[in-house]
């Protein structure tokens, strides 16, 4: 039984990874990549990281398979609610207050990047749900590189311990319990789009009022962490917004962000 990868096929993965994700690994996390790859072999039946190796590099499902399953996908309703404080009564407003020079422009686009298992993406659409003024209406696209936290996104349900960050008011109203936990209700589950996407890669989407892309950045070099911020920029309007986690940061990157201090959270702007 394979107990660690050599540092030859350590090096391997390492590199195989980074070139398809910008997903960094180092000398500090390198358990987390063996553990995963010994448990890849396990699973598949195979004898060497080596045939693995050859596997991935041939077959692009095996690729996304072997990229979805080292990735970490910790998330949680409403988490860092200071972050959607400043959403709802900075964020918001001001996305408002652009489209109203526009007499057809009533739809708020929003991209939650790295959304994981849809805690985040359904966030976002009970509290659009709840402040957009009438006649106004909202797109919410969710992305991912894991295809197994996609599909729990999609569909929508959700342990009893999984939902314990919701408010009761929000949780009654847009949750339905059923044996096991609480299912997600048409009305916030039909503005996600689930889809997914590598940041590694252009999304191809653009004039975005805001985008999420929280607990994301950490797990990049910063070559790529600026790829990945640059393409957010141009995916996003005029006067929008980026959210990235409270641990992260674009201090000494050259981007073209301002960096926006609000009295409930600190967050990006693009002029």
């Amino acid at each position: 039984m394979l107990e660690i990868l050599s540092d030859i096929d350590y090096e391997k993965f390492r590199k195989l990874i980074y070139d398809e994700s910008g997903i960094t690994f180092s000398a500090t996390n390198r358990s987390i990549l063996d553990g995963r790859i010994k448990e890849l072999l396990r699973k598949k039946n195979i004898a060497t990281p080596a045939e693995y190796y050859q596997l991935v590099t041939h077959n692009s499902d095996e690729m996304k398979e072997m990229l979805d399953s080292i990735t970490t996908n910790l998330t949680r309703f409403f988490r860092n609610q200071p972050h959607f404080d400043a959403f709802i009564n900075y964020v918001i407003p001001n996305v408002l207050e652009r489209k109203k020079a526009s007499s057809f422009d009533k739809t708020v686009k929003i991209w939650s990047a790295g959304c994981s298992t849809g805690e985040e993406p359904l966030t976002i659409s009970m509290i659009l749900k709840e402040i957009l003024p009438p006649g106004y209406n909202f797109q919410i696209t969710a992305s991912d590189i894991s295809l197994k936290s996609l599909l729990v996104g999609q569909k929508g349900f959700y342990p009893d311990a999984k939902v314990e960050g919701i408010p009761e008011n929000y949780l009654s109203k847009y949750f339905t319990k059923i044996e096991g936990g609480y299912q997600a209700n048409k009305e916030i589950l039909d503005p996600i789009k689930f889809d997914y996407h590598n940041l590694k890669n252009d999304s191809g989407i653009r004039n975005l009022d805001v985008i999420f892309c929280r607990n994301v950045l950490i797990y990049f070099d910063e070559a790529a962490q600026l790829s990945v911020v640059n393409r957010f920029y141009d995916a996003l309007a005029n006067n929008a917004f980026l959210f990235i986690g409270h641990s992260e940061s674009l201090f000494g990157m050259k981007t073209q962000f301002e960096f926006l201090k609000t009295e409930w959270a600190c967050l990006y702007h693009k002029k």
